[in-house]
């Protein structure tokens, strides 16, 4: 399977059986499934969506918003129970304007679940952690 890094954007192929190694990018050695959630901007968010063989599963948020930051520690739980499952990622609406638009995210946070670019699911409102694994499991 392929996997993006999401530090250098290096796409990374590891074989299906090592993903519960904790893979590590060829290029720069970030962790290529982290366990916490990874950053995507307007620059990135394609490259790493429609690479990554994966799951993706993106809380599009804003920092302004009070039921965005509430969700924040739950999402970051989501991502470590989800690990092998699962890469987890925030991309933050205010600033990347461009792919809020682009994907329709009226409400926010909004779950919007990919794999190889392609939208699996879509959920809006705060979720906790267990809500957030098993509403992924369930697409998966």
């Amino acid at each position: 399977m392929n996997i993006v890094c999401a530090k250098c954007l290096s796409v990374n192929r590891i074989p299906d059986q090592r993903k519960d190694d904790s893979p590590v990018c060829g290029k720069c050695k970030a962790r290529l499934m982290p366990g916490f959630p990874v950053e995507l901007t307007d620059e990135n968010f394609q490259t790493f969506i429609k690479r990554t063989d994966m799951p993706v599963l993106v809380d599009f948020w804003a920092p302004w918003c009070g039921p965005c930051r509430m969700m924040a520690p739950a999402f970051e739980q989501a991502a470590a129970s989800l690990a092998s499952e699962a890469i987890l990622a925030k991309l933050d609406t205010e600033a990347a304007q461009q792919t809020g638009a682009a994907y329709r995210i009226n409400a926010i946070p909004t779950l919007i679940c990919f794999q190889n670019g392609r939208e699996l699911g879509r959920k809006s409102g705060g979720l906790n952690a267990p809500q957030i694994a098993q509403w992924v499991k369930s697409l998966l």
